[in-house]
């Protein structure tokens, strides 16, 4: 079945049951990008992507466990080995939160490997989800510095889920053509819901980043319903047609996925 709604940004692994959350999302329409927080977890992931259209598995390793220490120099060498025969990336960053401060080195270096992989191998299509809190401004400049951002037929597609920069770094981040995922709890703000309000309709995608405590009872039906008052709200904001921004993020979701 063809995605009728489509979550860009969320975790299956971290859901107390990925499958059974995977199965009834795809007899219910809905389609996933199922973000990577350690590069260990993505060969079963993958698996499990394969028997399910419209399930997308990304690479990933989360800011936060190489900051922290769950993730070290081994998890950064599997991440790039496997990025870079891989079209999907995600969750990828940099996170300069109070909380890890000292880490930045240590997480520009990893950005910064995984960017050389996926320059010496490129991939037409590739997808690459971003993690950028207080680092809007360093994400930006690693990927320019890579040449990522320069558009042509091997340019990913970069996505920053959930955007928290500054308006300045938005804007630089809109310029460069990057797309971004809008959940229910970036609208919880008034800078995030003016974020929105900016972001071009043609750039604009839905995610839930579900779950938001690991091993969490999640449900396809609360992923949806979560996707579901996100549009609604979006439409309020841009002051559009409900079926304008349902039909317009749709659309983008299957250019960027190259959904099926």
């Amino acid at each position: 079945m063809e995605p009728r709604l489509f979550d860009a940004h969320c975790h299956l692994d971290l859901m107390a049951h990925p499958d059974a959350v995977a199965d009834e999302a795809t007899a219910l329409g809905l389609g996933l990008f199922d973000c990577g927080v350690n590069p260990r977890d993505f060969s079963a992931a993958n698996e499990r992507a394969r028997r399910l259209p419209g399930i997308i598995a990304g690479v990933g390793l989360h800011p936060w466990w190489l900051a922290d220490g769950r993730c070290g120099p081994a998890e950064v060498d599997l991440l790039c080995e496997v990025a870079a025969q891989e079209r999907y990336i995600g969750e990828v960053g940099l996170d300069f939160s109070a909380r890890f401060a000292g880490s930045e080195p240590l997480q520009i270096q990893a950005l910064d490997r995984l960017c050389d992989a996926l320059v010496q191998h490129p991939l037409v299509g590739r997808v690459i989800s971003i993690h950028a809190v207080r680092s809007a401004g360093a994400v930006l400049d690693v990927l320019e510095s890579h040449g990522l951002l320069i558009p042509n037929s091997d340019s990913p597609a970069i996505i920053f889920h959930w955007f928290s920069g500054t308006s300045d770094e938005l804007v630089r981040a809109r310029n460069a053509g990057c797309y971004f995922s809008v959940n229910k709890r970036m609208l919880a703000t008034k800078r995030g819901r003016e974020y929105a309000r900016q972001i071009p309709l043609d750039r604009l995608l839905l995610e839930t980043d579900a779950p938001a405590e690991a091993n969490t009872e999640t449900s396809a039906q609360s992923l949806i319903r979560s996707l579901t008052w996100t549009s609604e709200r979006i439409t309020s904001l841009k002051n559009r047609d409900a079926e304008c921004i349902e039909s317009a993020v749709l659309a983008n979701a299957h250019s960027v996925f190259d959904l099926r």
